[in-house]
């Protein structure tokens, strides 16, 4: 049994999670080889627009959808709040890495770039979600804070 949020009673899919991360995967590896800076543009654009719950802009979710729809996959449901916290964590990181790679600090984009790279291949083939661990850890400490407080 997965941990969940007593806060969100909102569910998402995870198949539609491991296909958006499979694109980013995508990206990222193109941004990585390339240097290109249309890729972290990209990648920044298609963050926000997510974080922004603008779905239909996302080019990513778009793709995502499409396929699933074809594979005539059935729903996996989550909640959503961890997976939204991953998506803040990916957004930021998408803005840090193209102000990087906009302002020549190549080596540091790429390093931004590879950390990003490796959450997303955790969740793409593992659907193991890093920012969601990040989530959860700051819930516990949260809770281990109010308990302490509460005696």
């Amino acid at each position: 049994m997965s941990p969940s949020c007593p806060i969100s009673t909102r569910r998402v899919d995870t198949n539609m999670m491991r296909i958006i991360s499979f694109q980013v995967v995508l990206f990222t590896l193109a941004l990585l080889f390339t240097q290109e800076k249309l890729f972290a543009l990209i990648l920044l654009f298609d963050f926000a627009v997510r974080a922004l719950r603008i779905t239909g802009l996302s080019p990513f979710h778009t793709i995502g959808k499409i396929m699933l729809n074809g594979w005539g996959t059935e729903p996996k449901l989550c909640d959503e709040s961890p997976k939204r916290f991953a998506l803040y964590l990916g957004l930021i990181t998408s803005f840090f890495l193209s102000l990087f790679y906009i302002g020549g600090a190549v080596e540091i984009a790429a390093f931004i770039t590879t950390i990003l790279l490796t959450c997303a291949l955790l969740e793409a083939l593992f659907d193991f979600c890093i920012g969601c661990k990040i989530y959860y850890a700051i819930q516990l400490l949260k809770a281990f804070k109010n308990d302490r407080n509460f005696h």
